[in-house]
């Protein structure tokens, strides 16, 4: 038998047991699927929600234009900038084309761009309620960066202008949209751990520059407690599931300290809720980063640590003296709350923290500045956030 015929009746053996073999297989592989639940199979991407991103500093450019890549229903569709040279890289890098680049001069011409359903303004505090006002009246929905505005009075006319144009105003609380601070907010709900009894919350890093907008009073409104204390407001009336009735307060700013002219550096307070819940929460712009919320139950404990970074969150459960890790897929924060926006305009609800959620916070802030100036305990009227 020649070497040719040799190599062909072995090539048609390997043929025969490869054929044995895949019938095998495939029986093996239907008997398998049939005990597996059906994959779920993503659907071809739909209508997405345009973005006009106003303001592009380091939040915009390394957190927001990023997420978009992470979203279902939302996507950036044009940028609103003072440098038109950073404006036109970024529009190159994310797709957006020139046209839809704006300066601040020419914004209110966005209300001819159909392009556009959605503005996120990512401005300094004391610009927020400006445009945010002028994006309303020019038909758009808007969600605006934490926090709202400087002054409950700000905060009032943005709400009145998103009812005036029947449009959605959102605040871009992104911890509220992400799982690990959602998974200790249905704890607190569900009292896993019994009832929640005292609520720790300390949010702080070490500012560094002293030129930056967040030190000026007019641009801020505020110093640690309007940026990085706002986490542990929002995160001690979350975990609480209840607004605050009573507040003290103490301030502290290092004398001499150049980044400190205009606006606080660290501030202590406490609130008080209607169930006798006591929260102990700080802020600061003068010590190493920190950021922890912790909820101390009747039957343990559980906590993040970190709470509010971008990411890295870690959460943990104290039960019975033993203490466990718990893992939950993490997800991007600012992803997740521009697909709740979007949802929110696609499906005609309302947002999970609305405009009246903003003014809360800002008029609970004011207090806490007042009993840290005055010494006093402050009393706090709930239930009135959107009141004129």
């Amino acid at each position: 038998m020649s070497k040719k015929e040799i190599t062909r009746r072995g090539f048609v053996s390997k043929i025969g047991q490869g054929l044995a073999a895949a019938n095998v297989a495939a029986f093996l592989l239907k008997n398998a699927a049939a005990q597996q639940p059906q994959m779920i199979v993503p659907d071809p991407p739909g209508k997405k929600m345009g973005y006009a991103v106003v303001g592009l500093g380091n939040l915009a450019i390394h957190q927001i234009l990023p997420a978009f890549s992470q979203c279902e229903k939302s996507k950036a569709v044009a940028l609103v900038s003072g440098h038109p040279d950073k404006a036109n890289k970024l529009a190159v890098r994310y797709g957006i084309h020139p046209k839809n680049v704006y300066s601040y001069q020419n914004y209110d011409s966005i209300k001819d761009n159909p392009e556009v359903d959605i503005i996120y303004i990512v401005l300094p505090n004391g610009m927020h309620a400006e445009y945010t006002i002028r994006g309303l009246q020019a038909g758009k929905h808007v969600l605006s960066e934490k926090p709202m505005a400087r002054t409950p009075a700000e905060c009032k006319a943005m709400i009145d202008a998103a009812r005036k144009a029947d449009r959605r105003l959102m605040v871009a609380y992104r911890c509220r949209y992400e799982p690990f601070n959602q998974a200790m907010i249905r704890m607190a709900r569900e009292q896993t751990l019994g009832p929640v009894k005292i609520i720790q919350t300390d949010a702080g890093f070490d500012i560094g520059d002293p030129n930056q907008w967040r030190l000026n009073k007019e641009m801020a409104g505020g110093g640690s407690l309007m940026d990085i204390g706002i986490y542990s407001l929002q995160a001690a009336r979350y975990l609480s599931g209840e607004e605050p009735t009573e507040v003290n307060a103490m301030m502290y700013t290092t004398p001499g300290d150049v980044r400190f002219k205009e606006v606080e550096e660290s501030i202590n307070f406490q609130l008080r809720f209607p169930s006798g819940v006591l929260a102990n929460c700080t802020s600061s712009y003068g010590c190493a980063w920190r950021s922890h919320f912790r909820a101390l139950a009747t039957k343990g404990y559980f906590e993040l640590d970190p709470a509010c970074g971008y990411s890295g969150q870690r959460m943990r459960v104290n039960r019975d003296n033993k203490l466990e890790e718990l893992s939950i897929d993490p997800r991007d924060h600012f992803a997740a709350e521009m697909e709740h926006m979007s949802d929110c305009v696609m499906n005609g609800k309302t947002p999970l923290t609305p405009g009246e959620e903003g003014l809360r916070d800002v008029k609970i802030m004011m207090a806490i500045y007042e009993a840290a100036r005055t010494g006093n305990t402050i009393q706090l009227q709930t239930g009135a956030a959107d009141e004129t």
